[in-house]
């Protein structure tokens, strides 16, 4: 992550990485001292973010839905308040902020005048900061849960309880650690880092219409900006949206919370997936509208896919015989599970891996070809779909025994 922000920020770009002539010792120079690493304000923002968004998930309403079956037969409880929460974040921040009026009459009564946006530019200006401590937030978070795991009767993952300290804490030994009622893992994974993503978003969209409102005397964004902000907006709006779905995912039934997951969700996956937008700000390629038109189609195809396989699937477990699913065909094992063969799940067994890769490969291409450093989120994501696609090979023959290999013949791809 902060590999990535030296490689491309506003003092210096990658454009190509063969390039010889590049002065390394200058790019290394531009590297602040340690003690900028981190500021007052960037720790003020990340715990206001965080401290707000445990508030939120604590008072909102949602409804109550219960998860898969776990390793000792049981099933947790959940709100479902994901989607109201995302509204809630980013209605306040374009109204959280108050201004008073004082009464001629008395120096001691004030009112509220009005509410003033969030400042959220100055994610930009505290990107590296914001960083720094969002990993030590990261880190301090997966020793909590490391030592807390050892702490009672605590239901354990299985690939996260080997004995070996340095890896059951990567992965993650508890499986589902709670405060009470308010599952962390679930929390983690839904709403701080990914809202934050589209929080982060704007930030950049706002940064760039004031640098364009400094330069050119009239505040603007590119299109380029305005569809990186709108389709990954609409994506963390989606995940939110469709919260009950991520219950039956291997994140929340089979893998532990530790390092691994807790660094993805609060770190990871803001400042990662929020690359695009951050390029944008100093380095629009400027796209003629054909070229939009086509990287729009690409992403909308994938989305479809993505979304409609996700559908199929958490429908057809949720409930085989209702209407929408009840005509796919499907594989009965000796578990007593059914394995779909028809449908998207029929074409490919991970076909919305396929989907969601076309997804964030458009997100990249709206950022042109002067850079590789925007598609590092795709080269990533395909390396890292190709390893689960594996890891979930191998855990589904052990399984399923015999009833996998009858089902790869069936879905060979």
């Amino acid at each position: 992550v902060f590999g990535l922000y030296f490689l491309c920020n506003k003092d210096f770009c990658l454009t190509d990485p063969f390039n010889h002539s590049i002065d390394w010792n200058n790019v290394i120079n531009l590297i602040p001292s340690w003690y900028n690493f981190i500021t007052f304000e960037s720790i003020y923002m990340y715990f206001a973010w965080m401290l707000s968004q445990v508030l939120l998930e604590r008072i909102l309403p949602g409804e109550e839905a219960t998860g898969a079956e776990l390793i000792d037969g049981t099933k947790l409880k959940y709100t479902l308040s994901g989607h109201l929460q995302f509204w809630v974040s980013i209605v306040a921040m374009g109204h959280l902020i108050p201004s008073f009026i004082q009464y001629p009459e008395s120096s001691n009564v004030y009112s509220i005048k009005s509410f003033s946006p969030v400042p959220i530019y100055l994610i930009y200006d505290n990107y590296l900061q914001l960083i720094t401590v969002s990993t030590i937030g990261a880190y301090i978070l997966s020793i909590c849960l490391y030592v807390y795991s050892f702490n009672g009767n605590k239901i354990l993952a299985k690939g996260g309880n080997t004995g070996v300290a340095i890896y059951d804490f990567f992965i993650g030994r508890e499986l589902n650690p709670r405060i009470g009622s308010l599952d962390l893992k679930e929390f983690c994974e839904l709403r701080p880092g990914l809202i934050g993503w589209f929080v982060i978003n704007l930030g950049m969209a706002m940064k760039q219409y004031i640098n364009r409102k400094s330069y050119l005397g009239v505040g603007s964004i590119s299109l380029s900006m305005l569809l990186i902000t709108i389709f990954q907006g609409f994506y963390v709006w989606d995940a939110l949206y469709m919260e009950r779905a991520i219950l039956t995912t291997m994140d929340i039934t089979t893998d532990g919370f530790g390092f691994m997951l807790a660094f993805g969700d609060l770190v990871w996956v803001p400042f990662i997936y929020s690359l695009q937008a951050r390029y944008l700000v100093d380095y629009d390629p400027e796209l003629q509208i054909w070229q939009i038109v086509i990287i729009s189609l690409l992403h909308f195809f994938g989305f479809y896919i993505f979304r409609s396989a996700n559908s199929e699937k958490d429908n057809f477990r949720r409930n085989p015989n209702s209407p929408e699913v009840s005509h796919l065909k499907y594989l009965q094992t000796k578990r007593g599970t059914k394995l779909l063969t028809s449908g998207w799940w029929g074409a490919a067994r991970k076909i919305n891996y396929t989907g969601d890769w076309l997804v964030t490969f458009s997100w990249c291409l709206l950022c042109g070809f002067n850079s590789p450093i925007p598609y590092f989120q795709s080269i990533y994501f395909l390396i890292l779909l190709i390893h689960r696609a594996n890891r979930d090979d191998e855990i589904c023959l052990e399984k399923y025994g015999d009833d996998w290999i009858e089902y790869k013949k069936q879905v060979p791809y």
